[in-house]
């Protein structure tokens, strides 16, 4: 078996016109291991160069992450105790919280709850009110029955002005619904004093005409309603000053009483023409208020009419009286008198007694009679006996 030879002229591939041989795919295998085997070197050296920057940034951040603990560390212990203070800090706030909650949900019950007390007396006082209302409105229907009636109107009339006389004059002055002579009967006969005629009063104010006056719907039924009130006042004011006005027995004057203040002034705003008839005819409208005037004026008359009637009793009584006086005078003049004479024998009688206390003292220290001393200044038993017995008598007499 021959030995296997190579030649370097071997051809080993053809391409063409080309022929590579064995000795130019060796040179060719060389050179490009040559070629690739430099990059390699430097690549391998390029990675030994970044595992040991690698190692190194590894190291240094294996220190930064060890460093890094440390700070956590301090950090979380920082944190911890910061944690603490800040629950501790909530917590004493919520407690104050809580506290200052707790008094103002008190306060704001206790306030709350006298509201309510507040509320619950004034919706007492509003029951109150509304059951007087209630009342009211009762009294008032009441009021717009009797005045919707003609009899119970001319009733109320009546019973106002008789309310109005009696409480303003006293009994005796007045007469309600006496006769006169020419028979007709008015509503009031005021007695004046010192014999003078009788005041008349009349309520039969015609109300139905007022009334219908206010309650008209248009302009033209109230027009209608003033002119029948204003005949209806009209004949009324005469009926009065024909009836009423008689000479000698009554007044020259008569009252027609109208029992509201705001028909008063209506008729006096509204229907001046009817004031000014009635004063023609001396018929006086008067309302309770002037009534009342009236009737006090009246009163204040009758006072002096009795006090000028009582004037000579008191001038009587005066006159007695100075008498009592002059007497009671004369007797005070004389106690006075015998005062006087008491006091000058009192001063005697302790003139005696001074005499006498020394004389005694003397006596007693065995003193009878000093060099100096006279029959004179010796004391009389028998003047000092007499002096007492003198006093007595005037006291007796006094007595």
């Amino acid at each position: 078996m021959e030995p296997l030879t190579l030649s370097l002229d071997q051809p080993l591939l053809i391409v063409g016109d080309y022929t590579l041989t064995l000795g130019t795919g060796l040179f060719l295998g060389i050179a490009l291991f040559v070629i690739c085997g430099i990059p390699l070197a430097l690549s391998r050296r390029r990675e030994r160069q970044a595992a040991q920057a690698a190692e190194e940034r590894m190291t240094a951040l294996l220190a930064t992450q060890t460093e890094m603990q440390g700070r956590i560390a301090a950090m979380a212990d920082v944190f911890g105790a910061r944690q603490s203070e800040l629950n501790q800090s909530i917590s004493q706030r919520i407690d104050g919280m809580t506290h200052r909650l707790g008094t103002s949900i008190t306060e704001q019950t206790r306030a709350t709850h006298e509201n309510l007390r507040r509320l619950q007396e004034r919706l007492a006082v509003i029951d109150t009110a509304q059951t007087n209302i209630q009342s009211l409105a009762k009294d008032m229907a009441g009021l717009q029955s009797i005045l919707s009636n003609k009899q119970t109107r001319g009733a109320f009339g009546q019973s106002r002005m008789e309310t109005i006389i009696a409480d303003g004059l006293p009994m005796g002055a007045y007469v309600f619904q006496a006769a006169l002579s020419n028979g007709s009967r008015p509503d009031c006969t005021v007695r004046m004093p010192n014999g003078q005629p009788a005041l008349v009063i009349d309520a039969k104010f015609p109300l139905e005409g007022w009334n219908a006056i206010r309650s008209a719907d248009t302009p033209d039924m109230a027009k209608q309603a003033a002119q029948q009130f204003r005949r209806d006042m009209e004949v009324h004011i005469r009926d009065i000053a024909g009836k009423y006005l008689i000479p000698g027995e009554t007044q020259e004057t008569a009252f027609l009483f109208v029992p509201s203040e705001s028909i008063f002034a209506e008729i006096h705003e509204n229907f001046e023409g009817i004031v000014q008839k009635a004063h023609r005819a001396r018929v006086v409208i008067v309302s309770p208020s002037l009534l009342m005037l009236s009737i006090q004026v009246i009163q204040a008359i009758l006072r002096d009419a009795r006090m000028r009637e009582q004037a000579h009793l008191v001038q009587g009584e005066v006159i007695r009286l100075m008498d009592d006086l002059t007497r009671l005078d004369d007797r005070v003049r004389k106690l006075h008198g015998h005062f006087l004479t008491t006091q000058k024998d009192v001063d005697d009688i302790l003139v005696s007694s001074d005499k006498l206390k020394r004389r005694g003292s003397r006596i007693e220290a065995l003193e009878l009679q000093t060099p100096g001393e006279s029959e004179a200044t010796k004391p009389d038993p028998k003047s000092f006996d007499s002096r007492v017995g003198q006093l007595k008598l005037r006291v007796v007499d006094e007595d």
